[in-house]
């Protein structure tokens, strides 16, 4: 995941990162709404985590903007306690979530990960892919139940594909979720991942799930139900000579 924060407070940026730390995502900050916009506008992000009060333009603006311009990144705002009104104003302004300060850690995460499960069109913290379980909590994979051991590198990868199934993500996109444009590698290492998480995969009879789709990059297919696989199998075993 990468998240961006608009918050022009250095103390509460700090507050802020520490939270979303144990989920392991690339956090970046912008200190003014005129460089959360321009900023949204060049690169991907999973989240805009926005304090309510920027200096210049204010976080309502800002998430008036995102809209209008047709960006459907999704929008967590943080603010000291607010009337009822004002939350109902973000949230009718197309906010997904409103948190107000001093928050708990924890619970912060929580709402983050919720916000960003639903934007994908996910309402558990778990997507399934036939055999293949992914627990965004936990941040761990299951085949047929079974703990798939993954490094944080090859966990990114295989959890950024799941949320972007359908889309092929090209190597560039890879690299910018892993490492937010700071001491980027090689485009070729991402090659390297998939080769190891393959092969990891393929040890646990999953061989099928990540395809590469020449000169783009690589995306995710759909896996038939562990059920259908076995059913398959021993069809093909019963037609065998």
């Amino acid at each position: 995941m990468r998240y961006l924060i608009a918050d022009p407070n250095s103390l509460s940026v700090r507050t802020t990162v520490a939270a979303l730390k144990p989920s392991g995502a690339v956090v970046d900050i912008a200190t003014s709404g005129e460089d959360a916009l321009a900023t949204l506008k060049r690169y991907d992000y999973d989240l805009l985590i926005t304090e309510a009060e920027l200096s210049g333009m204010k976080g309502l603006e800002v998430l008036r903007r995102l809209r209008a311009a047709r960006l459907n990144i999704p929008v967590l705002v943080l603010s000291q306690a607010a009337p009822p009104a004002v939350k109902a104003q973000y949230l009718a302004s197309g906010a997904d979530d409103y948190v107000t300060k001093p928050f708990d850690g924890p619970e912060l995460l929580e709402r983050v990960r919720a916000v960003v499960r639903r934007n994908r069109g996910f309402s558990h913290s778990t997507i399934e892919l036939g055999p293949v379980t992914i627990d965004l909590g936990l941040k761990h994979v299951f085949v047929d139940d079974k703990p798939l051991h993954l490094t944080n590198k090859e966990y990114s990868i295989i959890e950024l594909l799941a949320f972007r199934r359908g889309f092929v993500l090209t190597k560039e996109v890879f690299l910018n979720h892993l490492y937010g444009g700071i001491d980027e590698p090689e485009p070729k290492i991402i090659d390297v991942f998939i080769c190891k998480l393959r092969k990891k995969l393929a040890a646990a009879g999953i061989d099928d799930l990540i395809n590469t789709v020449w000169g783009q990059g690589y995306t995710l297919q759909d896996l038939k139900p562990a059920s259908a696989r076995r059913r398959a199998v021993l069809e093909h075993a019963e037609a065998s000579p």
